[in-house]
């Protein structure tokens, strides 16, 4: 589980397994947890979220964007010995 940044109480990482899907970060504090995809030209979009206030998630987004370059060349140098498979989202 790669940690790319750790602020105060907040983590930000990936899994080896997620290199499967799209390029996105998971965030936890304690027992909250969030995901964001990370899109091309710092475009950031919450895909999952559990716990975390609308204040906490727009302070998440804002280190996501300052440190976009960082998460996206972590991302691809711990991904890159992964065939990319297309990802499907499971309809719920």
């Amino acid at each position: 589980m790669p940690t790319v940044l750790k602020i105060g109480s907040l983590i930000f990482f990936f899994t080896s397994y997620d290199c499967i899907e799209p390029m996105h970060i998971h965030i936890v504090d304690g027992s909250k947890e969030c995901k964001f995809w990370l899109q091309p030209e710092n475009v950031i979009i919450l895909a999952d979220n559990s716990g975390f206030g609308k204040k906490e998630l727009q302070k998440i987004e804002k280190i996501i964007v300052e440190n976009y370059e960082l998460i996206k060349t972590t991302w691809y140098e711990h991904c890159k010995d992964t065939k990319q498979k297309k990802y499907r989202k499971k309809n719920i």
